[in-house]
């Protein structure tokens, strides 16, 4: 929490503290819009602040104010985060640009007058694998799995608590330490700062930051040598293709993709074809109230070309 008070201006930074503690500890995203009210979103709902009768509005000088201390004085030092609408900063928490896009020649060159902020708390939850555990391995190997949910309802949260068990094995299935690759294509995964991950994982570990997923896959596997690789929310072509060479190539893929459920994501062509080629042997499926799910066991039929 410190690191976001830190690139916060004073006059937000003070209202944000005098929050009840159980606000803070819940505390989801900080929403900044100039001319706006500052608002607080936890799980369950947004919270004006201070309040609804009495908000605080966001102005441009504190919108300099806080690009200033984002940047530590310097906006050029952000001109490759620019490009990609995101910062993250120490502690791993990331914080989503919106503002004027500038265009060269069809590609992104960055945001100008920017007038939104989203600051999203990272906090590494702990454990929120366990339940999951012994269902997502076969003969003490771990099984290629899918986790479908839909927005805010923990993927990657799941996710990330997985890669660290993988890390660091599990003793109670006699489970090994396995090298995991995390391709991070928005940093949500491990959080990197300068390359570095904020999140706890076990020491064998290998990050690809803000890397696109399908070129991460094939550029982890040549440098590498992961036994499992940990990918976030899937859905191109070439990151099919890309998934269909890391499976081929002996590698365990672990990867999430929005939905609503198994039969959601299995109407999108790329998803539907890795799972009726049998390429995920496990689901995940989460539910947003609850942020638990069910794990599904996949098996191809080749006489129906199903999934049973």
């Amino acid at each position: 929490m410190k690191e976001i008070l830190h690139v916060l201006p004073e006059n937000i930074r003070n209202l944000i503290l005098k929050l009840p503690q159980s606000i803070l500890n819940e505390m989801e995203e900080i929403r900044l819009r100039v001319n706006r009210p500052v608002e607080v979103r936890t799980h369950h709902d947004y919270i004006t602040v201070p309040s609804k009768e009495t908000p605080f509005v966001f102005k441009e000088k504190d919108c300099s104010l806080m690009l200033s201390l984002l940047s530590q004085h310097s906006v050029y030092r952000l001109e490759e985060e620019l490009k990609r609408g995101y910062i993250t900063i120490q502690g791993g928490h990331r914080v989503g640009l919106a503002g004027r896009v500038v265009i060269e020649k069809g590609d992104v060159k960055g945001i100008r007058d920017i007038s939104s902020f989203n600051i999203r708390v990272a906090r590494q939850k702990f454990g929120v694998a366990q339940p999951y555990l012994s269902q997502l391995q076969q003969r003490r190997s771990w099984c290629h799995t899918l986790i479908v949910g839909p927005p805010k309802s923990g993927k990657t949260t799941l996710l990330r608590d997985l890669a660290r068990e993988i890390t660091i094995g599990v003793r109670a299935l006699r489970m090994e330490a396995k090298n995991v690759g995390i391709i991070d294509e928005r940093s949500e995964i491990a959080g990197s700062v300068k390359g570095i991950p904020q999140h706890d994982f076990g020491v064998k570990v290998d990050i690809l930051d803000s890397c696109p997923k399908a070129a991460g896959l094939m550029m982890m596997i040549r440098s590498m040598s992961p036994e499992v690789i940990v990918v976030d929310e899937i859905g191109s072509k070439e990151d099919g293709e890309a998934i269909m060479e890391a499976v081929h190539a002996g590698v365990t893929i672990f990867a999430s993709v929005h939905g609503e459920n198994l039969e959601d994501v299995k109407g999108r062509p790329t998803i539907a074809h890795l799972i009726e080629q049998g390429f995920f042997q496990r689901v995940i499926e989460l539910n947003t109230q609850s942020r638990k799910g069910i794990v599904r066991k996949l098996t191809y039929n080749k006489k129906t070309s199903g999934v049973i």
